[in-house]
């Protein structure tokens, strides 16, 4: 038996990059900051992720940069050729299979009501 899941929260680092394919199929890249404590204090670790999808057309719609956003997926590693050099080149990349909206930076700077009345 092997487990493969990753679950994330953070912050977007920058507005989604979308891609349609002939096929009908629609990809979305996005990267994640997420804080971590260490001993010398608090640490950023960024992150790729990939959506597909009805997940990846959400993404596209509603999340920008600096937006909160959970996400639930598995890690994958991304395989390329260098050009340059010839050398084979690995990525890390979440594979997100859930997205939960959470809020935007401007809520918590403590800007605007974002109640469920307000939508």
């Amino acid at each position: 038996m092997s487990i493969n899941v990753v679950t994330l929260i953070g912050r977007v680092g920058g507005d989604p990059e979308i891609k349609y394919f002939e096929s009908g199929s629609v990809k979305c890249r996005l990267t994640l900051a997420v804080n971590r404590r260490t001993k010398e204090g608090e640490h950023t670790d960024w992150f790729n992720l990939e959506l597909w999808g009805k997940t990846a057309e959400v993404a596209g719609n509603y999340v920008r940069k600096g937006r909160q956003i959970a996400v639930k997926g598995s890690l994958k590693f991304d395989t390329w050729s260098d050009r340059q050099t010839g050398a084979n080149r690995s990525s890390p990349v979440i594979q997100v299979d859930q997205l939960d909206l959470l809020g935007s930076k401007r809520d918590s700077e403590g800007g605007g009501d974002f109640s469920p009345e307000n939508f």
